[in-house]
Formats: structure tokens, sequence, C-alpha cells
């Protein structure tokens, strides 16, 4: 059984899914984190890169993620870092992009490269929850076929 496939199945156990918001900024974490809280997620939080991937990696049994929302610009281990960590090490993850500083080119790019969403703060609930919600139907479809 594959990694992919424990997940589904432990996934039921979290409601919606769990997610891991990866962003420098506590008040940007905490009205992500309620606003998934209110849609049924479970959201884990860490303030950089470096503290999602350790989170992550704890342990004997690798932490069971449904998506993964993450800044930027963020200190010690950056997103451009984390989310090509997370693309190699956990490639059936959805991942979507929140920061503050809209880059036209990087958006594109990060979008070539399998990124589900690249939202821009402040975001929406309704548009966060969509993203959220969209990344994670993608994954079933993908792993579905």
């Amino acid at each position: 059984m594959t990694e992919y496939k424990s997940d589904l199945l432990f996934g039921a156990l979290t409601g919606n899914g769990r997610i891991l918001v990866i962003d420098d900024e506590p008040s940007v974490r905490t009205v992500v984190r309620m606003t998934l809280e209110k849609a049924g997620y479970d959201v884990l939080e860490a303030e950089d890169g470096e503290q999602a991937i350790e989170a992550i990696n704890t342990g004997e049994n690798r932490l069971v993620l449904d998506a993964v929302i993450c800044d930027i610009r963020m200190p010690k281990i950056n997103g451009i870092e984390a989310i090509d960590y997370f693309q190699k090490e956990y490639p059936h993850v959805p991942l979507v992009i929140l920061t503050g500083y809209p880059e036209t080119e990087m958006a594109v790019s990060f979008l070539r490269k399998g990124v589900a969403d690249y939202l821009v703060k402040p975001v929406d609930a309704e548009r966060l929850r969509d993203a959220v919600e969209t990344a994670m139907e993608r994954r079933h479809v993908a792993w579905a076929a």
C-alpha cells in the first residue's frame, strides 16, 4: 500500500482533511487556520519552511497531509525551497501558494511546476476554501486515474 492510499484511509479521521499552513506572519496563520477550521479542516501551522519540514518528518510515522499552503518570503528555509522539498518528497500533496508579493512570472512558473493555486494576500475566505478544495479534488482525480 502506498503512502498516498494510507492518506486516503486516514484522511476521513480528520474531517475534511489535514492542511499545513506555512507562513512567518502569526496573524496570517491564525486567519487561515480559523477559516479552514470553520470549513472542517484540521490545520497545522509552521512559521517557516524549516519548521514545516521538521514537523512533517518527526517521529516514526511521517505526518499525513492533504494539502500545504505556503508563503514565499520567509526566514531560514523560504517558500521556494520548501515547495521544492514537498514536491520531491511528497508529490501527492497539493501545494497552494499564499503570498503578499504577487509576481506574474513566479506565479506562472509555480503553476507550470504543478502548484495547485497561487493566491495573493489578503485572500478572501471563500477563495481560500475553494483553492484548498479544488487542490484536494485534483489530487483525488489524479490518483484515481
